[in-house]
């Protein structure tokens, strides 16, 4: 496994059974370049074959690119037209049978203290049009595995992730069938990995040990915590 050099992987929580080979929606918190590895990795361990719903720009990249297009992952592009495609196009998956990742904050987030961001109303609209279940994933770690600069700076990341061997903790929570509006999906589905994400840094809960100075902070989409 590519991790093992970089990280010590672990995972906790699962699957149920009857949801691991779709239609589902998996719904994670978005901390690292490294997460899309570190969840798939997570997913295999639990018997699940996600397709990611990824930045547009990962598919015109050389050698990544070729692999994500051929495996069936879903490009995101910025503008609403362009998301709404995307929407259609991973609605469409998740209607055929499919497991679909998606990062609700849409972007890494950038909350100072790491907690997952406000969510944008897509994985909620996503799951109250086609019927199906998420389960929330929280992950914690890998913002020690690779910086938010990444690719720049990665090399110099992953040499200190090699000789450190961070651990690297994903979490699969309990599966939830969102109600309401969109925007109160959406509250339910960030709150449900927030929850999940707690007992994962239950000693650094505040202010993460790790600090990336690559990393641009913000408090505008931060979530009130209490």
């Amino acid at each position: 496994m590519v991790l093992v050099p970089f990280a010590r992987l672990r995972v906790s929580g699962d699957v149920p059974a009857p949801l691991r080979g779709g239609p589902l929606i998996l719904a994670a918190n978005h901390i690292s370049p490294a997460d899309p590895a570190v969840l798939m990795a997570a997913c295999r361990a639990r018997g699940v074959a996600p397709r990611f719903l990824a930045d547009a720009a990962v598919f015109r990249m050389r050698t990544i690119g070729w692999i994500v297009r051929r495996t069936g992952h879903i490009p995101v592009a910025r503008g609403s037209a362009t998301v709404t495609a995307a929407l259609g196009h991973a609605a469409a998956a998740v209607r055929d049978g499919a497991v679909v990742l998606v990062y609700p904050e849409g972007r890494i987030g950038l909350d100072p203290g790491l907690w997952p961001e406000r969510g944008k109303t897509g994985t909620a609209r996503l799951a109250l049009m086609t019927g199906a279940v998420v389960v929330p994933v929280a992950q914690w770690g890998t913002h020690e595995v690779l910086p938010y600069s990444a690719p720049r700076g990665a090399a110099r990341g992953l040499l200190r992730a090699a000789l450190r061997r961070p651990a690297v903790r994903v979490h699969f929570g309990a599966p939830l069938r969102v109600t309401g509006s969109a925007q109160q999906a959406t509250e339910q589905i960030m709150s449900a990995i927030a929850a999940a994400l707690a007992p994962l840094r239950a000693a650094e809960p505040d202010r993460p040990r790790h600090v990336d100075a690559t990393r641009p902070l913000s408090t505008a989409r931060s979530r009130p915590r209490g």
